[in-house]
C-alpha cells in the first residue's frame, strides 16, 4: 500500500494509474476505522482497478471544539488495517495541506440540510461538503464510496455532486452492525463498556419505533414513547427522532412508500446517530 501525505505526490501517481487506463475508487474517511469502513474498501476493490482511503479528521464540520479534539485518531492502527484488506493508496494529509488558506466557501442545499443533523450541527453539511469537494478534486476517482449509517451525509454528497457535475458515481453502502446490533462508528471506540450497552437504545427504539407505526400508532405517540424509552437509560439524551421521506429527507408525519426513520442521542458526551428504512 502506498500512504501519501501531500496532493501533488499523490495527483502525479494517480495520473500515471488513469493513463494506464486503471479505474479509481475514493473512499473518504476520518479514520478509526472499523468493519464498516472496510465494507467500503472491498465495495471499491470490487468495482475499481486502485483504491485510494483518505484518513482526515476535518475541522470545517466540527461546530463544536471539544467534539473535534476527542476525535479518535489510530492513524497507525488505520494503515496496518487498510494494508491488510489489501487498500491501494492511503491519503493522509495534514490540516495545512488540506487548507493552505483560511476556509471561507460555504454551502447551502436548501432544506435538505437544514433538519435532523442541520439543526444540530449548524454550518456541518457546509464544511463536510467543502471537504469532500477537495478529496473529488484531488483524486478525480470514477466512484466514491459512502455508509448509509450517515444517511443526511449520503443525500447531501449526491446532491453537492450532481449540482457541480462532478464526473464520478455516488455508491452507498448499507449500515454495519455490531452482532447486538449496534451500528458500527469510529464514536464508539470513545464510550465506556456501560456507555457501549446503553448505546443499544437507540437502534432498540428504531425497532420499537417501526413495528408500533407498522402496528398503526401515530408519530406523535411514538415520539413520546421512545422519548420514554430513552429516558429510561441513565445517561442517554434523545436529540431527535424523525420519520422522513428517503430521498429528499422532508419530515413526514406518517408511514408512506420510501421513508426512514432516524434518530440522534448523547450517550454521556458522545453523540451517534443511526437510522432505519421502513420499507425493509
Amino acid at each position: 500500500m502506498r500512504l501519501f501525505e501531500e496532493i501533488k505526490q499523490l495527483r502525479s501517481f494517480l495520473w500515471t494509474q488513469k493513463a494506464a487506463g486503471k479505474s479509481i475508487g475514493l473512499v473518504p474517511t476520518m479514520g478509526a476505522l472499523h468493519a464498516g469502513h472496510l465494507q467500503l474498501i472491498a465495495a471499491s476493490k470490487a468495482e475499481n482497478d486502485i483504491t485510494v482511503c483518505s484518513v482526515y479528521v476535518n475541522p470545517t464540520q466540527f461546530n463544536n471544539s471539544a467534539d473535534l479534539a476527542k476525535y479518535p485518531r489510530t492513524l497507525a492502527k488505520d494503515q496496518e488495517m487498510l494494508a491488510e484488506v489489501g487498500c491501494d493508496v492511503l491519503f493522509a494529509p495534514s490540516n495545512q495541506e488540506m487548507y493552505q488558506l483560511p476556509a471561507q466557501l460555504k454551502f447551502d442545499f436548501g432544506a435538505l440540510d437544514k433538519t435532523l443533523e442541520g439543526e444540530f450541527r449548524p454550518g456541518h453539511f457546509s464544511g463536510v461538503a467543502l471537504v469532500v469537494s477537495k478529496l473529488f478534486n484531488i483524486v478525480q476517482p470514477h466512484r466514491a464510496y459512502f455508509g448509509q449509517k450517515d444517511y443526511q451525509q449520503l443525500k447531501v454528497i449526491t446532491k453537492l455532486a450532481s449540482e457541480l457535475l462532478f464526473d464520478l458515481e455516488i455508491k452507498s453502502v448499507p449500515i454495519v452492525r455490531e452482532s447486538d446490533g449496534l451500528a458500527m462508528s469510529s464514536r464508539n471506540q470513545r464510550l465506556s463498556e456501560q456507555g457501549r450497552q446503553k448505546a443499544l437504545v437507540l437502534f432498540h427504539s428504531l425497532q420499537f419505533g417501526k413495528q408500533q407505526l407498522k402496528a398503526g400508532k401515530g408519530l406523535a405517540e411514538v415520539k413520546h414513547l421512545v422519548k420514554a424509552k430513552c429516558d429510561a437509560v441513565h445517561d442517554v439524551r434523545l436529540e431527535y427522532f424523525e420519520l422522513a421521506d428517503v430521498e429528499n429527507l422532508s419530515l413526514v408525519e406518517s408511514v408512506r412508500n420510501g421513508t426512514i426513520l432516524l434518530i440522534a442521542a448523547f450517550v454521556g458526551d458522545v453523540r451517534l446517530i443511526d437510522n432505519l428504512m421502513m420499507d425493509e
